[in-house]
């Protein structure tokens, strides 16, 4: 906790669980505590891109109680009433994307069940789409691709409605995903194929909700890089891993770390093993700045396939790997 406040000081964001207004008057809810508490989520969601979700997850679950106490005890007029519960469901989301991130899947499932009951409750598509994209890429990750396929294409028609070509596009990479993973490589490919399409035509209609702002040229490649891993086609995955890594902001510290070792783990299984190796390695100078449990994993399945090759350079990262692992409690 001590780590992340000084990492949002540092990087010049708000706290979101600070006590700014905890000296104003207990005067009525207004704009200004709205403002304050979107401000807080935003600086949540910046934490989460540069350094995962580990650390952060415990100041997003203080910031939803604080919204939940004004929500229960503070004095408001009905129009901020429903933003103050909204704003409740977008970080009870975004509580679970934390806890997703970090591996903890019970905990990422219950707060995901709160924010769709919000989403109902309030009738607002924007939080359920959200929602349901998130529980669709839970159900592929848990190895559940059915229920990622319903999820998927639940929001999908929701989005529909919304009118964000690039929001569809983000729920069809979803779908293919999901169709990949049960074997269905056609549709699949049908599916990332119409991805691409909507995000070349994105900049036309109504704009992507801000929560999809990652989904861009560097998400494209990288789901067109988890097809041809599916598939079993590692050399045209690497390709594409390459390109996410290459087109990923620097901003998005956590995913780059999954990038590069998504692209390691490629390299390794095209039997491309030396530079698998030193992709691997390389991305050790990253880890110490991220948390999160599903890089955590990718890092364990690297080294695990490391060890199985009879390379030198394989032996020598698998070990730097393993003393890495050991040294940060990893695994």
């Amino acid at each position: 906790m001590k780590d992340t406040f000084g990492a949002a000081a540092a990087a010049g964001f708000p706290l979101p669980s600070g006590g700014r207004t905890q000296n104003r008057p207990n005067g009525p809810i207004g704009t200004a505590h709205i403002i304050e508490l979107r401000e807080g989520l935003r600086s949540l969601y910046q934490l989460d891109d540069a350094y995962g979700g580990g650390d952060v997850r415990s100041l997003a679950r203080k910031h939803l109680k604080r919204i939940e106490r004004i929500i229960n005890s503070a004095r408001y007029p009905e129009t901020i009433g429903r933003q103050l519960q909204l704003l409740a469901g977008e970080t009870a989301e975004h509580c679970g994307w934390l806890f997703y991130d970090a591996d903890d899947q019970g905990e990422a499932r219950r707060y995901w069940g709160q924010a769709l009951t919000t989403a109902t409750v309030l009738g607002d598509d924007n939080l359920a789409i959200m929602v349901l994209a998130s529980l669709s890429m839970q159900a592929c990750y848990a190895g559940r691709p059915r229920d990622g396929l319903n999820l998927a294409r639940a929001a999908q028609e929701r989005a529909l409605r919304y009118g964000s070509l690039m929001l569809q596009s983000l729920l069809a990479s979803r779908e293919a995903r999901a169709l990949s993973l049960m074997g269905d490589e056609t549709a699949a490919k049908q599916r990332l194929t119409e991805s691409m399409r909507l995000a070349e035509r994105g900049e036309r209609g109504r704009p992507s909700p801000e929560w999809a702002a990652f989904h861009g040229h560097a998400e494209l490649n990288y789901a067109q890089g988890l097809y041809y891993t599916d598939v079993g086609h590692h050399h045209s995955a690497v390709q594409f891993l390459r390109a996410a890594l290459a087109h990923q902001d620097r901003s998005y510290g956590r995913n780059r770390a999954l990038y590069r070792l998504t692209l390691s783990r490629s390299l390794i299984r095209a039997g491309e093993v030396d530079e698998g190796a030193a992709q691997a390695v390389e991305s050790l100078d990253h880890l110490d700045e991220v948390e999160s449990g599903r890089v955590t994993r990718r890092l364990t399945e690297v080294t695990s396939l490391l060890r199985e090759v009879d390379a030198v350079s394989a032996r020598d990262a698998a070990g730097r790997l393993t003393e890495y692992a050991d040294l940060s409690g990893a695994a």
